[in-house]
Formats: structure tokens, sequence, C-alpha cells
């Protein structure tokens, strides 16, 4: 007999992406197995199984969870009427406000891709996409007399700015990830008036 939803269903499925983040960055996809998510989960296998119906189905959750909220931040921001240096500067606010809240998601996202599966994967990465021609296009209008080359390379210095601060900042420390974010727009726009 199949399984009913209880009512706290995507309460749950949240609460499993949780400690699956929290793993997968720790361990790695591959060295993560689905009896030890269950245990951190406080769940059998069979229960697991009952809210995603593979590891694969999980890690996918994971990265949807967070490449979600990066493509909320996009429409968020470029649907405002600013210039734009400063929907530049509040994409990477809003960018770096979430990469400090879900350090381990984007860690996830960032080191385990060729672990989904090749359709689950072309969504994720159409969004990764997505996200970095938007802000390609903001630096292509900031910085007007680059080649398209030169706004890609600008695009990428500024997501490498940014996208490996979960290996080394301290939200803890005293810079917070407000001040991170103002540092990086810093080092972005000076070479504008430069420009």
């Amino acid at each position: 007999m199949a399984r009913t939803q209880a009512a706290d269903y995507e309460k749950r499925r949240e609460a499993i992406v949780d400690k699956a983040a929290a793993l997968f960055a720790k361990k790695g996809f591959l060295g993560t197995s689905i009896s030890e998510l269950a245990k951190a989960c406080a769940m059998s296998k069979s229960l697991l199984y009952h809210y995603y119906g593979s590891k694969e189905e999980v890690l996918n959750a994971v990265m949807l969870s967070h490449i979600d909220q990066l493509v909320a931040d996009v429409d968020a921001v470029v649907g405002q009427d600013l210039a734009a240096n400063d929907k530049l500067e509040a994409l990477i606010h809003a960018f770096m406000k979430h990469y400090v809240g879900a350090a381990a998601r984007q860690k996830v996202l960032l080191n385990e891709l060729e672990n989904l599966p090749a359709e689950q994967r072309e969504v994720v990465v159409a969004k990764q996409r997505l996200i970095i021609a938007t802000v390609q296009q903001l630096v292509g209008e900031i910085f007007a007399g680059d080649s398209a080359a030169e706004a890609r390379v600008r695009t990428m210095l500024i997501f490498g700015m940014i996208n490996w601060t979960h290996t080394w900042f301290n939200e803890k420390g005293p810079v917070s990830a407000d001040r991170l974010a103002s540092m990086a727009v810093d080092l972005t726009l000076a070479a504008a008036s430069k420009a």
C-alpha cells in the first residue's frame, strides 16, 4: 500500500535537503551513502525514499534550492529602474547574502554538478548561464569600451571573487558579508572609473 503524504511533507523534504547539503559539502556526493543521509535525517532509508526517489534526486534538490534563489535575485534586481552599476552592486550584495547563508549548497553547486544526471545538469547549467549572462550584460554597459571577450573576463573575475568565499570567509569574523560584497563592488567599479 502506498504511503500517504504527511502534513509536513514539504518541511521534511527541506530538512533532507539541508542535511544532504551539509553531508555532500563535507564528504562529497560520491562519498556520502544513502544510509548516512538517512541516519543524519533520523529516518529509515525507506522513509527517505518516500521523499526523494534517489540520491541524485536529493542532489538535484540541493542544487536547485540554491541556484533558484540566485535566479530570483537576478530577477528582482534586473527588474528595478537602476543604472547598470547600481544593479551590479545590488546583485553582488544579494549573491553574497545567499552564499554566506548557504555555504554548503554553494560548495555542492560548484563541486558536484558532474554527478547530476544529464537532463538535470542541463537545467542547472542553463540557470548558471542566465546568471552569468545577466552580470556580463551589466558589465558590458558599465565598461562600454570593452570587447565582448573583455566583458566576459571581467564577469568571470567578479564571480571568481565571490563564488569561492565559502572556502575562507568567516561570517562571524571582523568583516561582514555585506562589507565583503562592498569590497568586491569597489574593486570592480574602481576599474570602471579608469576605463
